[in-house]
């Protein structure tokens, strides 16, 4: 393995799409040692920063909209290159899929880690789904949100392609895969091993789940990693905010800030509320920030949207509280799709059956389209403004 000091290109790989945008400008900057600044908007999504040392810039924008700069060294992203390579067998060999946009970290990662263990890469943004199901056909091994796979899935269905049997390992992060998703993707890619990993800009990798991991968990942690779920006043000894201790870390916000990122000594946390089962598996709860209170009871958006996408009529969904001078909050679920009563019963029926009482939405509204990030999560500022014309 290369320098960890600096990303850079190995003999063995070929880039199958050098006019994927942003493409040029990063096998430039890997070419000349500089600093990258991946960016979410503009025509180029990589700008080259010279000068030593080399460090990597992301631009997150995150749930709340706020953009943020990440800044990290190379290092802690060329170590788990290293992992992959030794966990899951990802070498020269390979061919990588990247459905995303370079300027989004996941599809940063997946690009830089191909470049760098030797394997050819295809970079499929932009392209139609239907047109990114027939180009994954070359692939082996897949780099893809949910929201991308969703879409790729039903590309596939549409242009009834046969399955494709080459692809052997599917990598999915930034946010819940729903077992609807999870269970047509055998029909599609019938080789293919799915890996659904939790982690952050700021963290990298926390967890990684396997075919053993059970249902509702993002996994064990990941090589190197070192969970401490640290209990929060009223929440009981199970539930914990989870704190990372890694190799894999960030270095500090170039730009802008989280009031959810903390450090104590070496490690971090951004938030994350969580528990672990006997066997080390990890549950998410949500995030602490967005935690409120419904009659005297904690409830976690993020708990009662987990609920409400397992529905097969839910495609897209977001919950938001809004304040209540009797119970503190209520709960409000927007869907996307037509308005649908029976829907609408299921959904409450649900939430009360997994969560309890306090979990049930007092309102859910029906979106022709639910207003979305760059990278595919719901704009929570957007959908708050959205409420102010409704309720």
């Amino acid at each position: 393995m290369a320098d960890q000091n600096a990303f850079h290109i190995s003999d063995n790989s070929t880039v199958l799409t050098p006019e994927a945008p942003g493409m040029a400008s990063l096998v430039q900057a890997l070419r000349q040692r500089a600093s990258i600044l991946a960016t979410q908007s503009g025509s180029d999504p990589i700008h080259i920063k010279p000068g030593e040392p080399q460090w990597l810039l992301c631009e997150s924008s995150g749930t709340g909209g706020t953009p943020k700069v990440i800044r990290r060294p190379p290092a802690s992203w060329i170590r788990s290159f290293s992992v992959n390579h030794a966990e899951f067998e990802l070498d020269a060999g390979d061919t990588y899929a990247v459905l995303g946009h370079l300027g989004h970290s996941l599809s940063l990662y997946a690009t830089l880690e191909a470049l760098h263990l030797g394997a050819d890469l295809i970079h499929l943004s932009g392209l139609r789904p239907r047109m990114q199901a027939a180009e994954i056909a070359r692939a082996s091994v897949l780099y893809t949100t949910p929201t991308q796979l969703r879409l790729l899935c039903a590309g596939l269905a549409a242009t009834g392609l046969s399955p494709h049997r080459k692809l052997r390992r599917i990598f999915c992060g930034g946010g819940r895969l729903d077992p609807e998703l999870a269970g047509v993707l055998p029909q599609h890619f019938p080789n293919a091993k799915l890996h659904v990993f939790f982690g952050a800009s700021e963290t990298s990798f926390i967890s990684i789940s396997d075919a053993n991991t059970p249902p509702g968990s993002v996994g064990r942690a990941y090589p190197g990693v070192t969970l401490d779920l640290r209990p929060l006043p009223g929440q009981g000894k199970a539930i914990g905010e989870i704190w990372v201790s890694s190799p894999y870390l960030f270095d500090r916000y170039e730009s802008g800030t989280s009031k959810d990122t903390q450090w104590d000594g070496s490690a971090l946390s951004i938030g994350e509320m969580g528990y672990l089962d006997p066997d080390g598996h990890l549950f998410l709860i949500g995030r602490k920030s967005r935690m409120v209170t419904v009659s005297d009871q904690n409830v976690f958006p993020e708990e009662v949207e987990r609920i409400v996408a397992q529905d097969p009529d839910v495609s897209a969904c977001a919950v938001l509280p809004v304040k209540d001078p009797k119970r503190g909050h209520q709960i409000v679920c927007m869907i996307e799709g037509h308005n649908s009563p029976a829907l609408d019963m299921r959904l409450r029926t649900a939430c009360r059956d997994a969560l309890g009482d306090a979990s049930v939405p007092k309102h859910i509204l029906h979106l022709d389209t639910l207003p979305l990030l760059p990278a595919g999560k719901p704009d929570l500022q957007a959908l708050h403004a959205l409420l102010e014309g409704k309720l």
